[in-house]
């Protein structure tokens, strides 16, 4: 019994940081998108600090921190509920059509 001890080979071409993100980003598209959303709730709710009212600074910056963080785990959770439908109930029912 012989081990291979060449199990893992580098790659040859080395992929630029842009070309890494985009794989990615093909690979899981709800993390940019929930990175995107959160970014966009986190710039609205400093935009509109001018306009709080009477309410606390700090009062407001824990909301925007809760609604930024809502955007980001509800797109966590969106990506895991579309894998497990992809990898169990879909193939849950090939299995059972080949049957």
């Amino acid at each position: 019994m012989s081990a291979n001890r060449r199990w893992w080979v580098p790659p040859d071409n080395k992929d630029s940081m842009s070309e890494k993100l985009l794989r990615k980003t093909r690979e899981s598209p709800l993390v940019p998108i929930g990175l995107g959303s959160c970014l966009v709730v986190a710039a609205y709710r400093i935009y509109r600090l001018r306009s709080r009212g009477s309410t606390k600074m700090s009062i407001h910056l824990i909301h925007t921190r809760v609604a930024a963080q809502a955007c980001a785990v509800g797109a966590i959770m969106l990506g895991a509920v579309y894998t497990m439908y992809s990898d169990y109930i879909k193939r849950m029912a090939q299995d059972t059509g080949e049957k």
